[in-house]
């Protein structure tokens, strides 16, 4: 287990300072995150522009067939940037977060297929005798095509936002939806190149190839070559350690080459006793420092699905590892004069990353830690969290939903009372990091906004993820 003693960090002094960040990029995080919407602005816009500008244009079917056309491109479009959008890029997830770019990417599906239903409505309203019959045995290879794409993306949307309710097992779940990705894309396609509007020049014919190729190049990329790339740098479960409070700590040893570049807070996709290959993958923070690396820690509570398999690893297993992602790391906030974390149950683990990173620099500035739990036994690294209390300038709140017998702390959940009692106002303009459940997450924005706190003093860290 890493010690977080300060014995233990002034033995890493001397390698943290090269992990200390030399000064504040935000300028150059706002400036990558302006970029990165650029592109993508640019990715909706130019085919439009490709399409409304080369001659000969097509003719025009009346206002509201024009305006069906442009609903049905304009889906197609979002639904190309969606694979973009998870493909888990590291230069377009970087400025954002993973989870604010999923986050994206679950509302921009939404937008994508409610443009495709408007597209097919009007044209049933108002053009109907242009889709023919509805039967896929009688009509028109390209215009089933199109209702297939349809269908598939109904059913993709549908079964990511009910995943639970509907019963689906987290690595089924992610077969189908790539089963379903794949299908409704090149049915999509082969509608456009089947009905021809869209491609009656030259120009808009290179403007579909590019967009299968590049769609192509990313399904090639994020589901053979990546894996491949794992497989020549396999990690082993080295350790497992009982963090209290349901949570299991895997250690891991790189067997090939070790992570670099990760940052406190982040985390990481992780394969254990399975190919890279499939679909039993899992993000998970990474709870290990930098400065304690080249081992990796990942805290792993079993909340169900495939997270009760990897808390119950056995050491020696073969792991695969694919980060480091996120943005929720205090190395992004050099210029802090102290730091706000607060956090609910197993959100406290990225929360214990930075300590733990802050703890090895020997750093000094303050720090409120507010930790939200059912009760005092589900209470995570509890004695992890006392000792770096004793190490770092740390004040640390317990607060308990149902205490114990005696419990003299806080109770209840975190509320704007509770944020009154152990927030000063001289920590309005600090950092402050919080990561929990969704709703826990929208009421501790309310309260620290009524507090005096602006948004951009938030960092989230939406850890239910998938």
């Amino acid at each position: 287990m890493t010690d977080p003693s300060c014995a233990s960090a002034a033995a890493h002094t001397r390698k943290a300072r090269q992990f200390q960040p030399r000064h504040d990029r935000r300028a150059v995080v706002i400036g990558h995150a302006l970029g990165v919407l650029a592109l993508g602005v640019l990715a909706l816009g130019l085919p439009f522009a490709v399409v409304v500008f080369t001659a000969p244009a097509a003719p025009s079917g009346g206002l509201i067939w024009d305006f069906s056309m442009g609903l049905g491109f304009g889906a197609l479009a979002m639904v190309t940037l969606q694979f973009a959008l998870t493909g888990r890029l590291r230069w377009v997830t970087h400025p954002f977060g993973a989870d604010i770019v999923y986050l994206a990417h679950r509302y921009l599906s939404w937008g994508a297929l409610l443009l495709m239903g408007a597209h097919f409505a009007l044209l049933y309203v108002f053009h109907q005798p242009a889709l023919g019959v509805l039967n896929p045995f009688q009509a028109r290879w390209e215009l089933t095509a199109g209702r297939v794409a349809l269908l598939c993306f109904a059913a993709l949307v549908v079964t990511s936002q009910w995943r639970r309710a509907l019963g689906l097992r987290y690595e089924w779940w992610r077969g189908l939806h790539l089963v379903l990705a794949i299908t409704g894309f090149m049915a999509a396609i082969a509608h456009v190149l089947g009905v021809g509007t869209l491609t009656g020049t030259p120009q808009k014919r290179v403007l579909w190839l590019g967009v299968t190729l590049g769609w192509l190049g990313l399904l090639v990329f994020t589901r053979i070559i990546r894996p491949w790339l794992q497989t020549r740098n396999p990690w082993r479960v080295v350790g497992t350690h009982d963090e209290g409070g349901g949570v299991r700590r895997l250690e891991l040893a790189p067997e090939g080459r070790a992570l670099t570049r990760w940052k406190p807070g982040q985390f990481a996709w992780l394969t254990v006793g399975h190919s890279p290959f499939g679909m039993v993958q899992h993000p998970f923070t990474i709870s290990t420092a930098p400065e304690h690396g080249p081992n990796l820690s990942f805290a792993i509570k079993a909340l169900g699905d495939h997270s009760r398999a990897f808390a119950q690893t056995q050491i020696g297993a073969r792991a695969y590892v694919d980060g480091p992602y996120g943005a929720f790391s205090v190395d992004r906030m050099t210029r802090a004069t102290g730091f706000v974390m607060i956090a609910g149950g197993v959100g406290i683990t990225p929360v214990m990353a930075n300590l733990h990173a802050l703890a090895a620099r020997r750093d000094r500035r303050p720090v409120i830690v507010l930790y939200a739990n059912p009760s005092w036994d589900k209470v995570a690294f509890r004695d992890d969290l006392e000792r770096l209390r004793k190490c770092l300038n740390m004040t640390l709140v317990h607060v308990l939903d149902d205490p114990p017998e005696g419990w003299d702390g806080e109770r209840g959940q975190i509320d704007f009372d509770i944020l009154t009692r152990h927030l000063a106002a001289d920590t309005r303009d600090w950092p402050h990091l919080l990561c929990g459940p969704g709703p826990m997450i929208a009421s501790l924005r309310a309260d620290l906004q009524r507090l005096g706190v602006r948004d951009r003093h938030m960092d989230y860290e939406i850890f239910e993820l998938v």
